[in-house]
């Protein structure tokens, strides 16, 4: 780990401040936040400032949640990212993949033609920073403009914070049984 999440008596109020849109008060301390944004907020400008793009694209795109939760789940799986897959394994079962879904994100074929969409655009992105002619097309027959915004944008954000989470070494958290 080479950024262990922040200490709590280092929370301060501009620690808080950084919170304040994405977490309720009461969570807003190193085990409430979870060891991503316990680590984030060691520079709470940058947290504060990421923050609307990351409400947006988790609690209010337009993107349906299944298709943001597999789009999610492959771009964890290509980048190796065992907290962001971790955590959106859990949040993708709650949107309804199963775990078959599951299996395609980690390189399986999907059954639905929809979630193959997802996943060729979600590899092309991430290999090429864009998307073919034919993958835009295909993405317009299920998802309206403003939806495949939301895709690109939920690509591009999960890399970005799949290699911040590998670079500073954030771990899962361990839960008790």
């Amino acid at each position: 780990m080479r950024l262990p999440p922040l200490p709590a008596d280092q929370w301060d109020d501009q620690v808080q401040h950084a919170l304040s849109g994405l977490l309720p008060r009461d969570r807003r301390n190193p085990a409430g936040a979870g060891n991503a944004l316990a680590t984030l907020v060691r520079h709470p400008d940058l947290t504060k400032a990421y923050s609307s793009l990351g409400v947006h694209l988790l609690f209010r795109s337009t993107l349906p949640a299944r298709a943001r939760e597999l789009a999610i789940l492959r771009v964890a799986h290509r980048r190796g990212c065992a907290y962001e897959w971790a955590h959106h394994v859990e949040m993708a079962g709650e949107s309804g993949v199963t775990a078959a879904d599951i299996a395609a994100a980690q390189g399986g074929t999907p059954t639905e033609e929809f979630d193959r969409v997802i996943f060729a655009a979600t590899d092309e992105l991430e290999t090429t920073s864009n998307l073919s002619d034919s993958t835009w097309v295909a993405l317009g027959a299920h998802l309206d403009e403003r939806q495949c915004m939301d895709l690109v944008f939920t690509v591009g954000n999960y890399a970005m914070l799949a290699m911040a989470f590998n670079t500073f070494g954030v771990e899962v958290e361990q839960t008790e049984r």
